[in-house]
């Protein structure tokens, strides 16, 4: 039963992400909107919905932390092995925009983060400034998106929502979203038995699938929407997703949660996850300036990153380190 619901979950999981990629595709097109505005905003922010579902949860009843932990893992995770799975079966290229406005966003935002965590609590003005910022960001996308729309002919979007075309991308991305949801949800619960079958006796169970079983599945929405997307050469979706998701998780889920109610931050999280958050966000800011080209040997180191981040983790929680 736990092999038939990884199975489904991964097959849902991949239709969600074709779908998803289908509507985003059909929306900029009919929108006359770049790709790479409806992957930063639209699909990034679906992808990244059940991290701010499990954060919320988690904080209503009483476990405020436990969004750091998850926002944490998904960044390192988003880039060190989405990305790198990514660019290893499908190279992507990094446009203008990327380098220019969307990279250095989501550094801004981990920054940011970081600075608002170095006094071990992210306070309710605080969580109120990173909403603020989010809105802002979104807004001036759009409606640079919408201006450029505007100076290529198209005064309104108005007679593009008229279109059977809009409806139709409208209704693949919801299809999508949902997709990705209860698919990575099925996913993750015959991944977490089965690794629970074959871990049985060992101390160090609940610690290992959580670090690799759990991490790997709350990332499989974005790593299915990104590999689908460059797979179809939609690589502007695929980066915009990846970098949008990351922006997202700080400002939006770790905002939302902190105005809920305020977020201990610990040491571990502050001496140890946090340097590697930042130096995944700078190792692709590295990365990325280094040629338009994000490819094979880029999606090796990239993923070599997160093989030793959880091979540290797990050590650091047997003692070894």
């Amino acid at each position: 039963m736990d092999i038939v619901l990884l199975i489904v979950g991964l097959g849902v999981l991949i239709l969600g992400g074709e779908f998803l990629v289908k509507g985003a595709v059909g929306f900029s097109r009919t929108m006359k909107i770049s790709p790479l505005v409806v992957g930063m905003t639209v699909v990034a922010f679906g992808t990244s919905a059940p991290e701010l579902i499990v954060s919320l949860t988690s904080a209503l009843e009483g476990n405020p932390g436990i969004a750091i932990g998850n926002v944490v893992g998904s960044n390192v995770a988003n880039i060190a092995l989405v990305l790198g799975v990514t660019v290893l079966i499908f190279p992507i290229v990094a446009d203008r925009q990327t380098k220019r406005v969307d990279l250095p966003m989501m550094l801004f935002t981990t920054f940011l983060f970081f600075f608002f965590a170095k006094d071990g609590m992210l306070e309710l003005y605080e969580g109120i400034i990173m909403v603020a910022i989010i809105v802002t960001f979104t807004f001036l996308l759009i409606r640079g998106a919408r201006n450029k729309s505007i100076r290529e002919g198209n005064e309104d979007w108005e007679d593009e929502r008229k279109e059977p075309s809009y409806w139709k991308s409208l209704l693949f991305l919801h299809i999508g979203f949902v997709g990705l949801y209860f698919g990575a949800d099925w996913f993750i619960q015959g991944a977490v038995s089965l690794a629970d079958i074959l871990l049985h006796g060992n101390p160090e169970k609940d610690t290992i699938i959580g670090v690799t079983v759990v991490a790997f599945g709350t990332s499989a929405p974005e790593l299915v929407a990104s590999t689908v997307a460059a797979y179809r050469k939609e690589t502007d979706i695929s980066i915009g997703n990846l970098i949008g998701s990351n922006i997202f998780n700080i400002l939006v889920v770790l905002g939302i949660t902190s105005i809920v109610k305020p977020i201990p931050v610990t040491k571990e999280v502050l001496e140890f996850d946090m340097f590697w958050v930042i130096g995944v966000a700078l190792l692709l800011l590295v990365i990325i300036a280094i040629g338009k080209k994000i490819g094979r040997i880029k999606g090796a180191i990239l993923l070599s990153t997160y093989v030793a981040y959880i091979v540290i983790i797990l050590l650091r929680v047997k003692g070894v380190i």
